[in-house]
C-alpha cells in the first residue's frame, strides 16, 4: 500500500517540468475526447474488484475538484490554515459515483475547473505562495496544490486510458 507521501512524490512525478495550470486546462477535454461515443455499459466496467470503473472516475474528479476549489480559496483567505483531508472511499458510496451519468460529472468537473482557471488567471505571485497545512501532506502552497491536482489528472486519464482498451 503506498504511503502518503510516495502517492505525493509519484503523482508529482507525473507533472515533473509541465506548467501545472496547461496540464488542467486540458484535462476537460481530454476526458471529453476519451468517453466519446464510448457505450454506457463500457463506462461502468470495473477493470478490477478494486478498482473504480471509468463512470466512477469521472464522478471522484468532479468532487476533488470541489475539494480543491475550496482549498484553494481558503489558503488565499487564511495563509497557513488547516486543510483536512477526505475518505474518497465514503464519498464514492455516499455519492453513488456508480450510479452517476457520466455526462453529468464530466460537466460538474467542467465548470469546477473552469472556476478554478479563471482564479487563477487573476492571482498574484504573492497569492501563489500562499499555504496551507494538510493533514497528510504537510505544508503545501497555492502553487503546490495546483500542480498535486495536475498529476492527479494526468493520473486518472491515464487509468481511463487503460481501462478502454
Amino acid at each position: 500500500m503506498e504511503t502518503h507521501l510516495q502517492y505525493k512524490a509519484r503523482i508529482q512525478g507525473l507533472v515533473t517540468g509541465k506548467d501545472p495550470v496547461v496540464v488542467q486546462r486540458q484535462t476537460p477535454s481530454q476526458l471529453a475526447a476519451l468517453i466519446s461515443g464510448v457505450p454506457a455499459d463500457k463506462l461502468n466496467i470495473r477493470p478490477s474488484p478494486n478498482a473504480w470503473s471509468v463512470t466512477e472516475i469521472l464522478a471522484h474528479l468532479s468532487e476533488a475538484e470541489i475539494t480543491a476549489s475550496w482549498r484553494y480559496r481558503q489558503m488565499l483567505e487564511h495563509d497557513g490554515c488547516p486543510l483536512p483531508g477526505y475518505g474518497q472511499e465514503l464519498w464514492a458510496e455516499v455519492g453513488g459515483y456508480a450510479e452517476r451519468a457520466p455526462a453529468d460529472s464530466l460537466q460538474l468537473f467542467r465548470l469546477l475547473r473552469q472556476s478554478n482557471l479563471q482564479m487563477f488567471d487573476k492571482l498574484t505571485p504573492e497569492q501563489w505562495l500562499r499555504h496551507g497545512i494538510h493533514a497528510e501532506r504537510g505544508e503545501m502552497t497555492v502553487r503546490e496544490l495546483a500542480l498535486q491536482i495536475a498529476g492527479h489528472d494526468v493520473n486518472h486519464v491515464a487509468q481511463i486510458e487503460a481501462i478502454l482498451k
